[in-house]
Formats: C-alpha cells, structure tokens, sequence
C-alpha cells in the first residue's frame, strides 16, 4: 500500500456539501416551482462593487501585462492597505507589513507556517471557522479547543487562557465571529492581545468581517500588540468572494518568512484582482448600502425567527450570521438542515460543521442572500415547524 500524508485525512469543510445539496434541489425543481432560499453560506448577495469593475476593464481594455507581481503583492495595494488602517482605526501600519493574498483562505497557511512549527498547540474558542482546525491539523499543529458560551457572546476570555496548561503556542480569535456573528469588544480584544504578548503566545486575529457591524466599535489587533497577525479579506465588506484576494498584517519577524513561503507556495494572488481590489476602496457609498441592507435582513429575522421556531439566537453584532440553538427541537443539526431544505426549501448550515461537540444542537443562518428572500424564509420557516 502506498501511504498517503495526515492532510489527506482533513474532514470536509461541511458548508460546501450544503451547497451542494442545495444546488441539486434547485436543478430538480420544476419549473415554476419556490426557489431554494440560500443561508447556508456566506456570500453576499452582491457583486463586486462598480469602481472595481470599471477598474479592471480599463486594465483589460489597456491591454498591458498581466503577469505576476511581487510575492506580497502590487505597492500601490499594499501601500493603499496600510493607509485603511489610519482611516478606520486611527493605526499607523507601514506597507512593508501588508502581504496580498490569495484571498483570507491563502493567508491562514501561510500565517500558520510562517508562526508555528508541527506539535504546536494553536487555541480558538468553539464554535469556529471549521478551516482553522482542518488547516492546522493538516499541518501537524494541534488545535486547543475552548468551549465558549452564549455569555461570554461564543467568544474566549483571558480567563479561559490561563486555565490552559501548559500554555498554548497560539491563539486564533475572531471578531466578528463565523458562525454566531459576536464581537470581541475593543476593550476584551485587547486585554487578549496584551496577554498573549506578554505571555509569548502568537495571536493570529481573524478580521474578515471588519465593516460588517452593527451595535459595537471595531477594533484591530494590529493596533493593540506589536506581535499579532491580522487576517482580512476583500470578500466579505468588500463583496468581492470569487477575485479571491486577501491580506495579511504582519508583525516585522514574519514579513520576510511569510514573503517566502507565498513565493514558493503561490508565487502572487492574481494581478486582476489586486487592481480591483485597490479601486474597491474608492466605493464606500455603495459597499455602505450593503450593510444597510444586511441590518435590515438581520432586524427581519431577530424579529420573525423566534415566532418560527428559532427563540434561541446569537446576539448578531456582526458579519451576517445568526447562530441559532435549536436542542429543543434536534439532536442532530446535520438532519435537521436536510430536512429544511427538502421540506422549507431553506438551506442552513449545520453547527455540527463549527463545534464539533456541541453543534448537534445548533444551525448557522446566513443573511446576505436578497432581502426578499431573507423574509420568505422566515414565512417559511413558520410554515414548516
């Protein structure tokens, strides 16, 4: 028998299966029957915005280069990159600590690589983006698991920390948060970064949805700690998710390792999408009008969804999620969302895919779809129960 590497072991990302089961459904259906609504994944119900647009068809229609750039990406971007964070946070980044990456799913491996060696002990709280665990696994890090609660929003505390021995290598937090959509408040953020620093422990911030909330203040981890990693994404506030183009905020150690691991491993994210990336920081008029959009959807199904069955839901202060606790209704998420769409035809995501402990009990709605649909599946939802 020929061996085969631990990465080939990595369980699947369990969204992805949704949606494909969800893509079936809506091919089988006749026509002119109800649409499968769509809230099991989170992908905005919008394009990239027009000034991206606009800028990559004038960079076709010049019909120049192309080609790879520098491995951590075009300096006008990273320089552009930097300048957000004096914009948003009042931060001052240089641009050589900005890394282009091929979207926020090409920087986590580069991050975990660069930062961590195989037997590393990473900790996140529970419930999580199911990749940072089947990325570390793959890569002989060991993920430490804290099981967070509704009262501390699913997010983890300095306390949770020190009752780990011996003490983990690194920290992933993110705020907002995939699945629940909670934040990390600036104060907690950064009483975590100050720990970590003064405790040797490699905080990695997951900060893709930033832009994305509604109720509290952002805050960037790049700002508090001299060591973190910021991870964030032109896909989420940006609405860019398919040009798959991402960053990095890198403390000074890990430029020059992270910049040899992307020349080896992807060479450049693409050239077209580092142009439309830069131009999409020139359209804040419409990416507002999104988020305008998702806090109407998010008030709908706050409202409607308890009526419907879903009394026992995230406190949504971000991103697009609602995390709901439906134990009284199931022991298994996975069925339970099997169900919904073939009977509601609504697919949600089982939490099973984010906690694998507790998720049995959970599904994760997704709010960026069409704001009508986000209503009929509430009226649906009533319906089905």
């Amino acid at each position: 028998m020929l061996k085969t590497g631990r990465g080939a072991a990595a369980p699947p990302f369990i969204v992805m299966d949704v949606i494909s089961a969800a893509n079936a459904r809506q091919a089988a259906l006749p026509p002119g029957a109800p649409h499968v609504i769509r809230m099991e994944v989170g992908q905005p119900g919008t394009g990239a915005p027009a000034g991206a647009v606009a800028a990559v068809q004038r960079a076709l229609a010049a019909g120049g280069s192309l080609g790879y750039t520098e491995a951590l990406g075009i300096p006008s971007l990273r320089a552009r990159i930097a300048r957000h964070y004096g914009d948003w946070y009042n931060a001052d980044i240089p641009a050589s600590r900005v890394a282009v990456t091929v979207g926020a799913s090409g920087a986590f491996p580069l991050a975990f690589l660069a930062a961590f060696d195989p037997g590393d002990r990473v900790a996140m709280a529970a419930p999580f983006y199911p990749p940072y665990v089947n990325i570390l696994t793959a890569l002989g890090i060991t993920p430490v698991i804290l099981q967070a609660g509704i009262e501390t929003r699913f997010q983890p505390t300095v306390a949770m920390l020190e009752r780990l021995s011996p003490r983990p290598d690194g920290l992933i937090v993110a705020s907002p948060c995939n699945p629940a959509g909670t934040m990390l408040h600036p104060d907690e953020l950064a009483e975590i970064a100050a720990w970590c620093h003064a405790n040797g422990v490699r905080l990695i911030s997951d900060e893709i949805y930033h832009g994305l909330n509604y109720d509290a203040p952002l805050a960037t981890a790049a700002k508090l700690s001299p060591s973190a990693i910021v991870v964030n994404s032109f896909s989420k506030y940006f609405s860019m998710t398919g040009w798959r183009i991402g960053w990095l905020v890198l403390p000074d150690d890990l430029v020059r390792p992270v910049e040899c691991l992307a020349q080896n491993m992807f060479i450049s994210a693409p050239h077209i999408a580092q142009v439309a990336a830069e131009a999409a920081f020139a359209c804040g008029p419409e990416l507002d009008a999104n988020i305008a959009r998702y806090r109407r959807a998010r008030d709908l199904l706050l409202a409607r969804l308890p009526a419907a069955g879903f009394p026992r839901l995230s406190p949504s202060e971000g991103a697009f999620y609602l995390y709901a606790d439906v134990s009284d209704r199931t022991n298994d998420s996975r069925e339970f969302c099997a169900h919904m769409l073939a009977e509601a035809g609504v697919a949600a995501s089982p939490g099973v895919d984010f906690d694998r402990e507790r998720g049995h009990h959970f599904v994760r709605f997704s709010y960026c779809g069409p704001e009508a649909d986000m209503a009929e599946a509430a009226e649906r939802l009533a319906g089905w129960r």
